[in-house]
Order: structure tokens, then C-alpha cells, then sequence
């Protein structure tokens, strides 16, 4: 698996841990052993230029994922094949605001938010309601999986 993270930002990020959660992630999708994909962070005026230009909102976002190979979930008698599983653009001061609103740290934050980009790049979504139930309940056992299983920080 190569899981590639830039950090355009000034904001501190554990890169080792976004590395270790998508592997985990990818795991526990069966994807292929030689997928790939990136994260990379953004200030709000580069994630404003990318909510206005894919999808013609105004202002930054939190989050968006682009897909490539339009890879979806294996098992484990059949992974995922190899390929592109895309990119995963974050904006921390974005996910900092929604974290102190929520109640929990800006890393838990990024890290919901990347689970939940990795699920939207497995063909995931959540505009209807029953779509909606599966994907957040998948990405709330994925991410409580994680966070259970990681040595202290």
C-alpha cells in the first residue's frame, strides 16, 4: 500500500498516524496490497478554489475526495485489484472550527473526515437516507476500530 501525505499547511500533523489509519482502513476493505492513495492538507483559500471549481460552491470546505480507478470494497476471498484509489484533500483550520463545535479534538476531526473520504472513494455516499445509515455507521465502527487499536499518543 502506498499511502502518499503532503502537508501544504502550517498546521501540525501526524502524518504517521493518516498513514496508519488508511492502512487499517484498506484492511478492513480488502483492497489490494499495492493500492494507492493521498492526503493532502490545504489552507482555506486552496480548498475554496477547489469547492468553487468541482462542485461551484463558495468558500473552503472540510474535506473532498477524487477518485481515480473507481475501486470498490473486496473481501477477504476476493480483494479489491490493484490501482489508484484517488486523493483526499483536507483543510485542518476547516476541521478545527467543526471539532470545537462537535466537542472533540481537530485530529479526531481530520481523522473522521479521512475515513470518511476513503469510504467516498470506495463508491460510498450518504444523499439518501438508507445510504446515509450504511456508510456513517461503516465509518463510526471503522474509526472507533482504529482509534481502539492504536497505542496511546
Amino acid at each position: 500500500m502506498t499511502i502518499e501525505i503532503r502537508n501544504e499547511t502550517t498546521a501540525v500533523v501526524d502524518e504517521r498516524e493518516f498513514v496508519d489509519l488508511a492502512r487499517f482502513v484498506f484492511e478492513a476493505m480488502h483492497l489490494h496490497p499495492a493500492t494507492e492513495m493521498s492526503i493532502l492538507f490545504v489552507d482555506e483559500e486552496a480548498m475554496e478554489k477547489l469547492h468553487v471549481q468541482w462542485l461551484d460552491l463558495p468558500g473552503p470546505t472540510d474535506v473532498m475526495s477524487f477518485p481515480m480507478d473507481e475501486l470498490t470494497p473486496g473481501s477477504a476471498e476476493n480483494p479489491t485489484e490493484e490501482g489508484l484509489l484517488g486523493d483526499v484533500v483536507l483543510c485542518p483550520s476547516v476541521a478545527t472550527k467543526q471539532a470545537a463545535e462537535a466537542g472533540h479534538s481537530a485530529v479526531e476531526e481530520m481523522l473522521l473526515l479521512t475515513v470518511h473520504s476513503i469510504l467516498h472513494l470506495l463508491g460510498y455516499d450518504h444523499m439518501e437516507e438508507d445510504e446515509r445509515t450504511v456508510m456513517f455507521d461503516l465509518q463510526r465502527k471503522l474509526l472507533l476500530t482504529f482509534l481502539a487499536s492504536r497505542p496511546e499518543r
